[in-house]
């Protein structure tokens, strides 16, 4: 056999199925899809679907279904040696030579996988004896339940020497094989090759059919050379090629989980029991090319999730490297880096789904990870290393190959320089000048319609929250911190480490109007757990209202008491230095409808005004990338024009808000004429 499943699996690995169809069919996003004409016979409208998950096309139209290969033997009429040919030359894939013994290669390969299977039994076997005991405690320490423990094929290997090694070989299978999966350690210098893995966690790799092809073990003792050893590279092995999770992470992203990449077993184990399926991790190496490609076939904005210690950052800093060449129309990544001193296992431990949620909430765009080491710990006092950061800058841009993702990257980053730099009419100098101590001020540069941040981590178009008025806002002071920041954008992000970005004036009206007016509860209930939220603490308090909410005290018929008795509730919780951030964003006092002591009427329509006004923003925001997104892939006319109306609308929401400002006749407060 020419073509193994092996080389075949490859090929539809490197190559996805809307990449090869698309150069005969103009394809369009449609939800987890693509959608377009049929290219075997006439239509006006499409029916031609694509699932780069599933790995397969399907024409309604004709009933027609296939992979690449079909795909291509069916349109180009070749015969299908010819149409795998083609694709590999696509996929700069070397065709395999054609030998006598390409069968028994294939054979000997099969024969491999039986191997990997009973050593992973034998694994399992070992874990559930009484010689497992140490090694089952260590994972109830870890919270890994026995439940778990089978759903990820996890084991044990016993201090023994060659314990493995009897085992498999009463089964029949030879020490040659064993040395060739790696089982066992071999050399001219080994007069008797013996098991590599010993008293160590085990914990099974699978290729994405699901069978093992290589382990990882966890050593149980401190003074180990390796406190995690994996398979060396091996005819199954290539350790830069896999994923660890890869084949269940695939299903679960298709069916809406996000794709979450960590840095280690127990820390994707840690995630998946905490309801994040489609969770991968590289397996004992940084992030390969290999391994880029292969999350980006599983979701277009993958999120790494990364150790919030300097270890952590620099891995993140070198992924966001590896990735920048390779960026695309719609494919990047977002980054969220954990507190420091926790991992992911660590995270899930003490704060369970929650504290996950908040960390991946907080995630953000690569163009911030790479704005921000850029910047981290500057000095650009003087023109000169303001023009090396420029330069630096520039390069980066530089290194993007696709011209549309380049041409977006150069205008983020410019802006940014803009807005870091720009001079300072007030003061007559530049804002972002000298060693940029926190504390000092910097002036942002201000894009017509707004400053809420773009998709990139800039600032784009958006509203400036309720009763702010357009124009050039005043210096912002910077909090002070471990780094020492250029803007406070960048202070406010949570790459930076202890920081949070400020919560929206906007949400923070919201709940605020909850705490003083818990009777909007009673009407309002699912519309309030239905609002989205940007700001993870925004999330979090919520959820605390509504808890608070549920006790018997909060109906009260004084509207006085059950706000006294819901601010209480709230202070007493773990919500009290959320509730000052919350209330430290609320920038002016004009909403009176949101304020204690305001008359009933007031208050709902000062509510009304503030959800619908959130409800219309986030509708736009979501128009606006998919605008974005069309303006990338095809710079027509009609596009340019779509995209100018999202932001004229933003726009009008901005100047909208200001109207809420108005209420308040009815709680003794004159109306402003608007």
């Amino acid at each position: 056999m020419r073509f193994t499943p092996q080389f075949l699996d490859e090929l539809r690995a490197r190559l996805s199925v809307s990449e090869v169809v698309g150069k005969r069919v103009k394809l369009k996003k449609a939800g987890r899809e693509w959608k377009g004409l049929s290219p075997f016979q006439q239509e006006k409208s499409p029916s031609f679907f694509v699932n780069d998950q599933k790995g397969f096309y399907h024409d309604f139209s004709s009933g027609k279904h296939g992979d690449i290969i079909s795909f291509v033997m069916e349109t180009d009429g070749l015969p299908f040696a010819e149409a795998v040919e083609r694709l590999a030359s696509m996929a700069g894939l070397p065709l395999p030579a054609v030998t006598p013994d390409a069968a028994r290669q294939e054979q000997r390969r099969r024969s491999l996988h039986d191997v990997m299977d009973l050593a992973a039994k034998y694994f399992a076997e070992t874990l559930a004896s009484r010689v497992g005991a140490k090694a089952r405690g260590y994972l109830a320490d870890r919270a890994i339940s026995p439940a778990t423990q089978l759903q990820f094929g996890l084991g044990y290997a016993s201090p023994d020497r060659f314990a493995l090694k009897e085992h498999l070989g009463k089964l029949g299978v030879s020490v040659d094989d064993m040395v060739e999966t790696g089982l066992l350690v071999a050399g001219d210098d080994i007069p008797v090759p013996y098991d590599r893995f010993r008293d160590r966690v085990m914990f099974p790799i699978a290729d994405m059919r699901g069978r093992v092809i290589a382990f990882g073990g966890r050593a149980l003792e401190k003074d180990v050379p390796a406190k995690y050893l994996n398979s060396p590279e091996t005819p199954l092995f290539h350790k830069g090629d896999n994923l660890y999770n890869h084949q269940t992470a695939r299903k679960a992203t298709h069916d809406g989980s996000p794709l979450i990449v960590v840095e280690g077993y127990v820390d994707v184990i840690a995630m998946v029991t905490s309801g994040f399926a489609g969770a991968v991790a590289p397996l004992g190496t940084a992030l390969t090319e290999n391994q880029l490609a292969l999350i980006w076939k599983m979701a277009d904005e993958p999120i790494l999730c990364f150790d919030g210690d300097k270890a952590g950052q620099k891995a993140a800093y070198r992924a966001a490297d590896l990735a920048l060449p390779f960026l695309a129309p719609g494919k990047s990544l977002r980054f969220a880096l954990l507190p420091e001193g926790q991992d992911p296992d660590d995270l899930a431990r003490s704060g369970g789904r929650g504290a996950i949620e908040e960390v991946i909430a907080a995630a953000r765009p690569l163009a911030d990870m790479l704005w921000a080491r850029e910047l981290e710990g500057g000095n650009f006092a003087t023109p000169e290393r303001r023009a090396a950061l420029e330069a630096r800058i520039k390069e980066l841009s530089n290194g993007i190959r696709d011209e549309v993702v380049r041409r977006y990257y150069r205008q983020d980053l410019a802006e940014r320089l803009q807005r870091t730099f720009a001079p300072d009419s007030n003061r007559g100098g530049f804002a972002g000048r000298g060693n940029f101590r926190p504390g000092q001020g910097s002036r942002q540069f201000q894009p017509r319609g707004g400053g809420q941040p773009n998709r990139f981590g800039g600032q784009g178009f958006g509203g400036q929250g309720f009763g702010g008025r357009r124009g050039p806002p005043g210096p912002t002071p910077l909090p002070s911190g471990p780094y020492q920041a250029a803007s406070p954008q960048l202070a406010a992000s949570p790459i930076m480490r202890g920081q949070r970005s400020a919560i929206s004036r906007r949400e923070a009206l919201i709940l605020q109007s909850l705490i003083n007016h818990p009777w909007l509860l009673h009407d309002h209930l699912e519309e309030v757990a239905a609002l989205e939220f940007a700001h993870p603490e925004a999330h979090k308090l919520r959820a605390g209202i509504i808890a608070a909410f549920a006790n018997d005290h909060h109906h009260s018929p004084d509207l006085g008491e059950q706000a006294e008795k819901m601010r209480g509730d709230i202070e007493k919780g773990e919500f009290s230095k959320i509730l000052q951030r919350v209330e430290g964003g609320i920038t002016t006092a004009a909403v009176w409808g949101a304020r204690e002591g305001a008359a009933r009427d007031d208050v709902l329509a000062t509510w009304h005004q503030l959800v619908a006004l959130h409800r219309q923003y986030h509708s736009l925001l979501r128009e606006l990338k998919d605008a974005e997104l069309a303006l990338g892939e095809d710079s027509s006319e009609a596009n340019l024009a779509w995209l100018r109306d999202v932001k004229a609308r933003i726009g009008e929401v901005d100047g909208t808000e200001a109207l809420i400002e108005g209420f308040g006749e009815l709680s003794g407060r004159f109306q402003k004429s608007v």
